[in-house]
């Protein structure tokens, strides 16, 4: 007997090495069949010689990212025997989360990636065209509230709390440079920029032409297993709680600890993350917490391991 209770966590969207997406899209014949539907949905190609290694973040490679966790976690349950009893999918992640908890389905999940991500570009070309989201590490709090304060007549907002010292913070990109040599002063590190920004409460304007131009022409269900909200760490069961968290990912921030509090709640003892992550498995508050596992493209290439 064990008590082991594993959560199924569908990371954010990170760079990715394409040619171990590509291989594993091609070889595993349910990732293959996967990506032929979502082909069929959008009417379009989603691989090809042009996609490089890198910051990508169009249409297709949001589409090709979800699916592509999605793939994964199906072949972790067929060889690894991974059972998860909760999920969570923090920022992007919640894309294949829709998909993978019956919420949506595949196809719909397609549908919504794709319609949101047109979404996003046509508001950041008007809207904020000029705010991007830095990654900062090891930062000291009382520093980092200094770092704030000084910003205090410049557009700023905290856009995630991943762990102690790790932070997501969104300033206009003029002001990037200024920020990351402060933090730098004060013994922080800097990872990576993303554009456009992401989980601002500036961004409500995005919410709402996201709630009336795309989900409104989606019917959720409820989950079939209970998901854990990346914004507070709320344990989800219904159609409305999803809408509400789809919704809540535009204007306001992740909170990975407050997810990480329920989790444990939860009696979570074991984290299997679904897809290419450089962040969230990482963090002290994971490792500290859990027995970790990460599934990825490279992992399932395995000779001994393909589908």
């Amino acid at each position: 007997m064990t008590d082991e209770r594993t959560a199924l966590i569908f990371p954010g969207m990170a760079p990715t090495k394409t040619g171990d997406v590509s291989r594993f899209l091609m070889i595993n014949r349910k990732a293959r069949e996967r990506l032929a539907t979502a082909e069929d949905v959008l009417g379009r190609r989603l691989l090809g010689p042009a996609r490089e290694d890198g910051d990508v973040y169009d249409e297709a490679a949001q589409v090709v990212f979800m699916l592509t966790c999605l793939s994964l976690a199906e072949w972790a349950e067929d060889a690894l025997g991974v059972k998860p009893e909760i999920c969570a999918g923090p920022s992007f992640g919640q894309k294949a989360l829709t998909s993978y908890t019956g919420v949506l389905s595949f196809e719909e999940t397609v549908r919504l990636t794709a319609e949101l991500s047109r979404c996003e570009v046509s508001y950041f070309e008007s809207d904020y065209s000029d705010v991007v989201t830095h990654c900062f590490v090891r930062t000291p709090e009382e520093g980092f509230a200094e770092v704030l304060a000084e910003l205090k007549d410049e557009f700023h907002d905290v856009s995630g709390v991943i762990d102690e010292g790790f932070y997501l913070l969104s300033v206009r990109e003029k002001d990037l440079e200024r920020v990351k040599a402060r933090v730098r002063a004060i013994g922080g590190y800097s990872m990576h920029t993303m554009r456009p920004p992401v989980h601002s409460t500036y961004f409500g304007g995005l919410r709402r032409r996201a709630e009336e131009e795309v989900l409104s022409g989606f019917t959720l269900r409820d989950p079939e297993l209970p998901v854990v909200a990346d914004q507070d760490g709320a344990l989800l069961d219904s159609a409305a709680g999803m809408r509400r968290m789809l919704l809540d990912t535009f204007d306001r921030p992740i909170d990975w600890p407050s997810m990480v509090a329920t989790l444990r709640e939860q009696g979570v003892t074991s984290l299997c993350f679904s897809g290419p992550d450089n962040l969230f498995h990482r963090v002290d508050s994971t490792v500290a917490n859990f027995e970790v596992r990460t599934v990825t493209p490279a992992m399932a290439l395995k000779p001994r391991s393909r589908a």
